[in-house]
């Protein structure tokens, strides 16, 4: 069994985790932050950055700002998708109101947007309000 790659999303230190300690919590070496919170997190374009080119996890990241409905109808769909998917993929969330510029990088047009990077790669992308079967089931599609 081999071990992955995450990215601390607190403090963006890179930690080998063994593959069967992913859904037993593990805890980041440096600052001792959650690695798998079970939760979206919120992420600084920094922490993003590195996280899609280095975790060995799929990272789904939704793209939101505080002003847009649709974002806040789907916020709690996307943190039931978080629970749900568990040691499988890690879910994030990025203020696109607060962090423009990382907006403008990632090319979001309209929000929410969901973008999943997979070792350095976006893999794919939904743009729209989702509920919690819609998004496992887009993420495992």
């Amino acid at each position: 069994m081999g071990a992955k790659t995450l990215t601390c999303l607190a403090c963006a230190q890179l930690n080998r985790v063994p593959e069967d300690k992913l859904g037993k919590g593990p805890n980041c070496g440096s600052c001792g932050a959650a690695l798998m919170p079970g939760k979206p997190v919120d992420v600084n374009p920094a922490a993003l950055q590195k996280a899609a080119q280095n975790d060995d996890l799929p990272l789904v990241v939704d793209f939101w700002a505080p002003w847009c409905g649709p974002c806040r109808t789907m916020a709690p769909e996307f943190a039931k998708a978080a629970k749900a998917l568990g040691g499988k993929a890690r879910l994030v969330k990025l203020n696109t109101q607060d962090h423009q510029s990382a907006a403008a990088r990632y090319r979001i047009r309209g929000i929410p947007t969901l973008v999943v990077f997979e070792r350095g790669k976006e893999k794919k992308r939904q743009a729209g309000a989702m509920r919690q079967g819609q998004i496992v089931s887009w993420l495992r599609g």
